[in-house]
């Protein structure tokens, strides 16, 4: 039985992090560089794999394995924005910038969403609006073919939608912050025209090797499926029957929304070595500056004092398609997840 999240309220994240052992937040330059060069051979091996290959169905096998790769690596750059692999920045940009290449994601832009908001605000979907549910009313005004997106995005076959139009399109391509100053605004259009050279260049190449299937396999396909995996991982992080959003800000404070709105996930080995134990996401909002690798000594350290607040269970197959069922529309007052039938109830009273 979890204690209420109210119980948060005289607690602040120092109190939280006093908890950790500085043990979790020793580097290991021999662990960092081994998870780097890994990533960057799976990648190229993958890649390597789909140019190789003739079999179209085996080439398209190869071409979603990259995808996967393609993850792994923005799971590195992810960490190297929050500046926990890397102590100078600069570097942790240039890093960062080469791998999320591959994702087509712009670095600084990637910071300014999910650094300052998404950690800044987690689960306040007022202003953190990833994966923001519904309301019965806000669902139930949209034309049909908006409500008919919302429903895919909402399934686990379909989730993939969600970062794809709703991140990537109009905060990667689309979005320019303003007040940025000359100096920032060259920066965010240096780092645009990277991806858009390297998209454009893949895209040659890919044409010249093997025509439109070429350009669909080298990128295409791996871009969807890093859309989908990423989709599917910040859904699991912050998205269960018995984790709360919120809208109103007295109900809501950092504690709550980096300790009780998360959640500790125990996935098969493989899946953390392609995540790189992000899985353990509660100690990484505590403390942003926790390597990947430490995060499960962190976390039995959080468990010690904080368990009661704690949302933890095995990811079974079973879990996740009652995850995706029951959490469509949610009620902000009662903080209540409802499915689709509820609104289809109400459209007849």
């Amino acid at each position: 039985m979890h204690s209420t999240y109210e119980n948060l309220d005289a607690k602040t994240l120092r109190d939280v992090r006093s908890v950790i052992s500085k043990e979790a937040y020793r580097r290991s330059p021999a662990k960092i560089w081994f998870w780097c060069c890994f990533d960057v051979l799976f990648f190229f091996a993958a890649l390597f794999g789909v140019i190789l290959i003739q079999n179209p169905f085996l080439k398209i096998l190869m071409s979603i394995i990259t995808g996967l790769a393609v993850s792994s690596l923005f799971v590195l750059a992810h960490d190297a924005a929050h500046g926990a692999l890397f102590r100078r920045s600069w570097f942790a940009e240039l890093v960062g910038t080469i791998f999320m290449l591959p994702a087509l994601n712009v670095y600084r832009l990637w910071c300014l969403g999910h650094n300052r908001i998404h950690h800044g605000f987690t689960s306040l979907s007022s202003v953190d609006w990833i994966w923001r549910p519904l309301t019965l009313e806000e669902y139930d005004a949209l034309p049909k073919y908006k409500k008919a997106l919302y429903r895919i995005e909402r399934s686990l076959y379909g989730c993939g939608l969600h970062y794809l139009y709703k991140v990537w399109l109009p905060k990667m391509i689309l979005f320019t912050p303003a007040n940025l100053t000359k100096s920032e605004k060259a920066k965010l259009w240096l780092g645009k025209l990277v991806v858009a050279f390297y998209a454009t260049g893949m895209s040659i190449f890919a044409y010249h090797l093997d025509g439109i299937f070429g350009i669909v396999t080298m990128l295409i396909i791996p871009f969807i499926v890093f859309n989908y995996v990423i989709s599917l991982i910040v859904y699991l992080h912050h998205t269960h029957p018995d984790i709360p959003f919120f809208d109103a800000k007295p109900e809501w404070n950092h504690t709550i929304g980096a300790l009780y709105c998360t959640t500790m996930i125990h996935s098969h080995w493989l899946i953390n070595i392609l995540t790189h134990d992000i899985m353990v996401h509660t100690p990484h909002h505590v403390d942003i500056r926790i390597p990947f690798y430490r995060l499960k000594g962190a976390f039995e350290n959080i468990k010690q004092h904080y368990a009661d607040y704690l949302h933890e269970y095995t990811l079974t197959w079973s879990k996740l398609t009652s995850i995706f069922k029951s959490c469509k529309i949610y009620d902000y007052q009662k903080h209540e997840w409802h499915g689709f039938k509820k609104s289809k109830k109400a459209s007849h009273q």
